[in-house]
Order: structure tokens, then C-alpha cells, then sequence
């Protein structure tokens, strides 16, 4: 058997006790920051808050999330009982953020597929109670972004985004430990909800892309998403179909 050349071993044995007497103390590792932004869902008689937290840095301009337990406040149609309803969430939001971060936590309000109906058949009502969240949130110790009804196509999207992160189709960790692109598709979305359905999808190129899609970048790379709507595809719909051809 063929021995080592001795210089070879000497420059390993060196290599050997220089790694065993550097202390690790000599080697700064800059900590990780936990920053929280916060999210709420409004509908037209109660709000649920979500608390996400991630660590800087973000992997591409994008942060890399984990969802605390949400919070949920009813306020029964009446936009005078919105800020009390609102209390017991936001109290609890503020035990679960730390304080010295509670005035650099973004906090965003949207209003969803409730809310649009609501905003079509009561307008008055549905201003009244987003009037009432907006005052109620501002007086919140966090950093408040604003409160808005989300169209349909922006609130499919944000759904078509959810369901792919959960798959981590937007990106892996290597052997490292570092993010990288996953290398796989992208999941199409199909939602049913009461009235209509919705199937959304990433358009493949660019040439093909409708102008009601939507844009959004992620992770260093640009998805154009769009939605095809489904009108009276929805649970109620087909119930309704059923019940038909049972009665027939």
C-alpha cells in the first residue's frame, strides 16, 4: 500500500491544529432578524388577521414566510361595533410581535369575495364598514398600509401564489441550505366558491397574455398570471342543478 508523501501530511497536520485553535468567537456571524408584517381578511361581518414572520435577508427581494394562528373579530353587519371587535385581535397581534417592532410591522387590510357583494348590493353599508376598519387599524400601534376591496383577478392571484409556495414550486433549499429554483411548473388553481369558479394559471409566454392578467415578481423571476372565470359553476349553482334533476 502506497503511503502519503511526508510533506502532505505535514500540511495537513498543520491545517489540523490551526482549524482546532481558531475559537469560533473569532469567526462573526451576522444574526438573523425576525421582521412581522400583518395581514387581514375582511368580510362584510367579521375580519380574520394573520401575523406572518420571516428572517432577513429576503431569498431575491422576496421574504421566505411562516403563518402564525390568525385572529378573528365579528362585528355582525354593523360598522359601529368594527373598532371594538377589533381589539381583542390587534391585543393579541401586539403580544405576539415583539415591541420594539410593532411601528416597523406593515399591516394591510383586503377586503375579498364577501365584501365585493356587499360593495355591489349595499355600497353604503360597505363603505361604512371599511371607513370603520380603516379608523380602527390607524390607531394601531403598527405601520398601517391602507384597506382596500381586492378585484377578483387580484384576489385569485394571491391565491394562485399561496397554493404554489405551499408546493414550493417557487424555489428549494440545496444541500447548503441556500435557496435555489425548484426547477418545477407551476400549479394551476381552480376555486369554487358560491356563485362561480375560477381557474387560474400562469400564462406560458408572454405573447399570450391577456391584458386583465396579472404581474407579479417573486424570487427573481416575473409570472404572469391570469384568470378564467367560471360564472355559474359555484357550489350553490350546482346544488341547485341537483336538486332540479331530482325533482324531474
Amino acid at each position: 500500500r502506497e503511503l502519503l508523501p511526508p510533506w502532505l501530511v505535514i500540511v495537513a497536520g498543520l491545517t489540523g491544529i490551526v482549524l482546532l485553535c481558531v475559537s469560533t468567537k473569532d469567526v462573526p456571524v451576522a444574526p438573523l432578524k425576525t421582521k412581522y408584517g400583518i395581514v387581514l381578511d375582511a368580510g362584510p361581518s367579521r375580519t380574520i388577521l394573520f401575523i406572518y414572520q420571516w428572517t432577513t435577508p429576503k431569498a431575491n427581494k422576496t421574504g421566505v414566510i411562516r403563518e402564525c394562528s390568525p385572529g378573528v373579530s365579528s362585528y355582525s353587519d354593523s360598522p359601529q361595533k368594527v373598532g371594538k371587535s377589533l381589539e381583542p385581535c390587534l391585543n393579541w397581534a401586539q403580544k405576539e410581535i415583539p415591541a420594539e417592532q410593532h411601528s416597523q410591522t406593515p399591516l394591510y387590510l383586503g377586503a375579498t369575495t364577501s365584501m365585493r357583494q356587499l360593495n355591489f348590493t349595499h355600497p353604503i353599508l360597505s363603505d361604512g364598514l371599511l371607513a370603520a376598519l380603516t379608523a380602527a387599524l390607524k390607531s394601531s400601534p403598527f405601520d398601517f398600509q391602507g384597506a382596500q376591496i381586492l378585484s377578483s383577478p387580484d384576489e385569485e392571484a394571491f391565491k394562485w401564489v399561496a397554493v404554489n409556495y405551499v408546493l414550493e414550486n417557487f424555489f428549494k433549499y440545496d444541500w447548503r441550505g441556500q435557496l435555489i429554483p425548484s426547477g418545477k411548473g407551476m400549479a394551476g388553481v381552480l376555486s369554487v366558491g358560491g356563485t362561480s369558479a375560477q381557474l387560474t394559471s400562469k400564462v406560458a409566454e408572454e405573447s399570450q397574455a391577456p391584458k386583465e392578467g396579472v404581474r407579479l415578481q417573486l424570487y427573481g423571476q416575473t409570472h404572469k398570471v391570469y384568470t378564467h372565470h367560471c360564472p355559474c359553476h359555484g357550489t350553490d349553482q350546482l346544488c341547485s342543478r341537483l336538486l332540479s334533476v331530482l325533482i324531474q
